[in-house]
């Protein structure tokens, strides 16, 4: 029998690496490493939010349609207010690259009027026998930019004795796509600043009733419940329909954004109270409380930060519901009123039926409605994605 203990035991065999070793490799691992670690909330946020393609593309078409807004005169062949009573309801009219086979750049064919025996509406057809020519950054219809600047400037004018109407005109023959540029710097901005609105009042509201809590914290609570209890359009309707029509039309704009943004603040509002009563327990709030800082500082400087990344992608995606709110309210004849125009102004022309079944073009100003609320949902859930960089 065999004496096991007597067995020397079994080596590893060492390995040893003939390469050189350099020291500089070393240096740049840490420095990748420490890029990471030292990077800061908002930087981590950033790196994963790029991560996100459909947020990105989201938010640069959302970039360039806020930029649109600051250059609607440029962009729109016509001012908002031209009439073209000889085109009342022309269709939209194509853009052409070739005729007969010939190369003329960007044009499009005049248009011909007849009026039909049975119904006398109008009938446009296209004069393919005369191609007109589009120009660009030229000098055309005259407007005021901003309504303080006189100016003529345009990225592209109607062909020389002719007319360009790429989505078609009205029934008082005005241009629908000159329309629909200068009414985004309506509908796009009353969602900015009816979000700023509710953005303050439910950090203000919201962050004394998590950080005071008690009868405070009670009556927060019940007007948020209060507010959210009515139903958002009739009350929408109830309200909009409050403001006085002698108002001028600037007045009726801000009163519209100040009521969206008294009935949108509740729920961001709970939200900033629910992480202020878990946040204001935590040793860093108690040590800045004991070394004397004041409410204010203490929920601005220490709490806030803390989940505001939470917040502002919460807001992002309260913004559409802004935007849909004014088009609704519009499109039923009791929000904004001409002469200011939004994207729900126009959509209150295609309420009948029987116009738009004949004139499609009319539905076309939903087309950026839609577009704009796609693109804030995909970029709101690539921020909310974002705002927990360590997931």
């Amino acid at each position: 029998m065999t004496d096991q203990s007597s067995t020397p035991p079994t080596r590893t065999p060492h390995f040893v690496s003939q390469e050189k070793w350099d020291p500089y490799v070393a240096e740049r691992l840490t420095a990748d490493q420490e890029k990471y670690y030292m990077a800061g909330q908002w930087k981590l946020m950033w790196w994963r939010f790029r991560k996100h393609r459909p947020a990105v593309v989201s938010m640069v078409f959302l970039a360039l349609m806020y930029f649109s807004t600051a250059i609607s005169e440029w962009i729109a062949p016509y001012d908002l207010h031209s009439r073209h009573s000889a085109y009342i309801f022309a269709p939209p009219q194509s853009v052409h690259l070739f005729h007969e086979g010939k190369f003329l750049g960007p044009f499009v064919y005049g248009l011909k009027t007849d009026r039909d025996p049975d119904t006398l509406q109008r009938v446009y057809t296209a004069d393919l026998a005369k191609p007109m020519p589009l120009r660009f950054f030229c000098s055309g219809a005259p407007y005021e930019f901003w309504g303080m600047i006189d100016a003529s400037f345009h990225f592209v004018c109607p062909p020389e004795g002719g007319q360009f109407f790429w989505l078609g005109t009205d029934r008082l023959g005005r241009d629908l796509f000159s329309r629909i540029v200068y009414a985004a710097r309506i509908s796009l901005t009353i969602g900015i600043i009816g979000i700023t609105l509710s953005f303050v009042l439910a950090l203000v509201l919201g962050g004394l009733a998590g950080y005071y809590g008690g009868w405070i914290d009670s009556v927060v609570q019940r007007i948020t419940e209060i507010i959210k209890s009515f139903p958002h359009l009739p009350l929408w309707l109830a309200l909009s329909a409050a403001l006085p029509v002698t108002w001028s039309p600037l007045v009726i704009y801000f009163g519209i954004t100040i009521i969206l943004a008294l009935l949108d603040w509740p729920g961001l509002g709970r939200a900033v109270r629910s992480k202020l009563l878990s946040l204001r327990e935590e040793d860093y709030a108690a040590a800045a409380q004991m070394m004397g800082a004041k409410p204010a500082r203490i929920i601005g400087r220490h709490l806030l930060p803390g989940f505001m990344s939470h917040l502002i992608a919460s807001a992002t995606l309260s913004i559409p519901s802004m935007i849909l709110a004014e088009t609704a309210l519009s499109f039923l004849g009791l929000g904004l009123r001409p002469p200011i125009t939004s994207w729900g102004v126009l959509l209150n022309e295609a309420t009948d039926i029987n116009v738009v079944a004949v004139n499609w073009w009319l539905m076309l100003p939903v087309v950026p409605v839609v577009l704009v609320i796609l693109a804030y949902q995909f970029m709101g859930d690539g921020m909310r994605d974002a705002a927990d960089p360590y997931a």
